[in-house]
C-alpha cells in the first residue's frame, strides 16, 4: 500500500489543542508564576483569603468590602491567556463562596463579582462559575520545578477552606490528568496505524496505553488515603455545586450588572469530574457510544463546559477514529485483546468513580441546602448517570 498519499490522521499534534504528553489537559504554563495586572492582582489577594474568612460565616461582607469595583479592572480581553485563566481560578472560587459560603444560599451575585466573572468567561469561551478547568486544570503548581508532576510534588494554588482532604481531592485529579498525557499522545499514532492498515503497530500502541491506564487507575485508587468521605461531603463538596437542576436554586443565580442577562436568573451546571476530557477522549478513540436518552443529554451538555481546545480534541478524535471497526474487520486476536484491555481499563475507572460517588455522597445520608445526596455537583442524577456509562463501556468489549 502506498501510504505517501494517505492523510494518516485528522488528529493534530497535542500542542494544537493546548495539550502536552507531559501534562495532558492540564495547563502548560506555570500557574503559580502568573503575574496579574493592577486590580486583578488585588482581587487575587482577596480570593486567597477565603480559607481564613469562610469559617467565620461572613464571607459576603468581606468580599463586598475588599473586592475592586468592575471599573477598576482593566479589560479582561487584554489579559494574556495565562492571566485570564489564573484570574478565572480566583474569581470562580469567590463566586462559589458568595453563593454557598453562608448558612443561607444566595441567588444573586453582586456586580463586583458578576461583571468580571462574565468578562473572564467570555474571554475564555467558558461558563461564568467554577468549572473543572478552574478547579483542577489551572489550579496547581509544582513544589519542585525540577521534578515531574506527581502526587508528592504538586500543590493546590487556590482553596476554599484548605486542609489535606480538599487538596488531596483536587491533586489526585491533577495527577491523573498528567498521567493520561502519554495515553492521549498516542491517539494520533493509533489513528495513523489504523488508516495505513498496520494492525501490529496499532496493537503496540494500545498495549502501551493499557499499561498507562493501570497507573491511572492506581492513582484513582489512592483517593481515600487522604480524602475522607465525611470531610469531603461536609467541607469540600458544598462549595463546588452549580445552579442548574439544583433544588436550592430552582431558578438559578442573578448576575447583577451584566447587561445582557438583565434581571433574569442564569442556570449553569457545577464543576464535576465528568467535565474532565480524558474518558470522553477514550470513548471517542475506541468508538464507545452512549444511548440517546435524558442521561445522554447531560453528557452532551457537560461537553460544552470544557475548554474550547479540549472540546476540539474530543470532537476531532471522534470524527477521525475508525479503530473499533478496524479491529473487528481485521479479527486479530492480539489487536482485539489490546483493544479490550483499554475498554476494560476505562470501565474499571468508571466503576471506581461510581463506588466513590456511593461512599462519598450517596451513603452519607445527610442533605443540606444545595448539598443533596441524590444530585451531583453538575446537577445530574449521578448514580444512574455513572452506572449507565460504566455499563455501556463494558458492552463494547470485542
Amino acid at each position: 500500500m502506498n501510504t505517501a498519499t494517505i492523510d494518516k490522521s485528522a488528529i493534530k499534534p497535542l500542542a494544537d489543542y493546548d495539550m502536552s504528553a507531559e501534562t495532558g489537559f492540564l495547563c502548560r504554563h506555570d500557574a503559580a508564576g502568573v503575574t496579574l495586572p493592577d486590580a486583578w492582582a488585588d482581587a487575587a489577594k482577596v480570593a486567597l483569603q477565603l480559607p481564613n474568612v469562610l469559617p467565620a460565616g461572613e464571607v459576603r461582607a468581606f468580599l463586598e468590602k475588599h473586592l475592586p469595583a468592575p471599573e477598576e479592572l482593566s479589560d479582561a480581553a487584554h489579559l494574556s491567556d495565562a492571566q485570564a485563566r489564573m484570574a478565572t481560578v480566583h474569581y470562580t472560587f469567590m463566586v462559589q463562596s458568595w453563593v454557598w459560603g453562608e448558612q443561607a444560599v444566595s441567588n444573586r451575585l453582586p456586580a463586583k463579582l458578576a461583571v468580571p466573572m462574565v468578562a473572564l468567561a467570555d474571554r475564555l469561551g467558558q461558563q461564568p462559575l467554577l468549572t473543572y478547568s478552574s478547579y483542577v486544570l489551572d489550579n496547581w503548581s509544582l513544589i519542585d520545578p525540577a521534578k515531574p508532576v506527581a502526587l508528592d510534588n504538586i500543590r493546590m494554588i487556590q482553596n476554599f477552606l484548605g486542609g489535606m482532604d480538599e487538596a488531596w481531592f483536587v491533586l489526585v485529579h491533577v495527577a491523573i490528568e498528567a498521567c493520561a498525557g502519554e495515553v492521549l499522545a498516542r491517539f494520533a499514532e493509533i489513528d495513523a496505524a489504523v488508516k495505513t492498515g498496520d494492525a501490529e503497530l496499532a496493537r503496540t500502541h494500545l498495549e502501551a496505553n493499557a499499561e498507562r491506564w493501570a497507573q491511572i487507575n492506581a492513582l484513582f485508587d489512592r483517593m481515600p488515603e487522604r480524602c475522607d468521605p465525611y470531610i469531603y461531603f461536609e467541607r469540600v463538596r458544598p462549595y463546588i455545586h452549580g445552579w442548574k437542576d439544583n433544588p436550592a436554586l430552582p431558578e438559578g443565580v442573578i448576575y447583577e450588572g451584566v447587561e445582557r442577562y438583565g434581571t433574569a436568573a442564569q442556570a449553569f451546571r457545577g464543576q464535576t469530574g465528568s467535565q474532565s476530557s480524558i474518558v470522553p477522549s477514550m470513548d471517542a478513540l475506541m468508538g464507545v457510544g452512549h444511548a440517546a436518552d435524558p442521561l445522554r443529554e447531560y453528557l452532551d451538555q457537560l461537553h460544552e463546559y470544557r475548554p474550547g481546545p479540549h472540546r476540539r480534541f474530543v470532537d476531532d478524535v471522534r470524527a477521525a477514529s475508525t479503530l473499533r471497526g478496524f479491529a473487528k474487520e481485521v479479527g486479530s486476536k492480539g489487536l482485539n485483546e489490546a483493544y479490550n484491555a483499554n475498554i476494560q481499563a476505562v470501565a474499571d475507572f468508571r466503576t471506581r468513580h461510581l463506588e466513590y460517588a456511593a461512599s462519598y455522597i450517596n451513603k452519607q445520608g445527610r442533605s443540606s441546602a444545595g448539598n443533596d445526596t441524590d444530585v451531583g455537583t453538575g446537577g445530574t442524577p449521578f448514580m444512574r448517570y455513572l452506572k449507565k456509562h460504566r455499563d455501556e463501556t463494558a458492552t463494547n468489549l470485542l
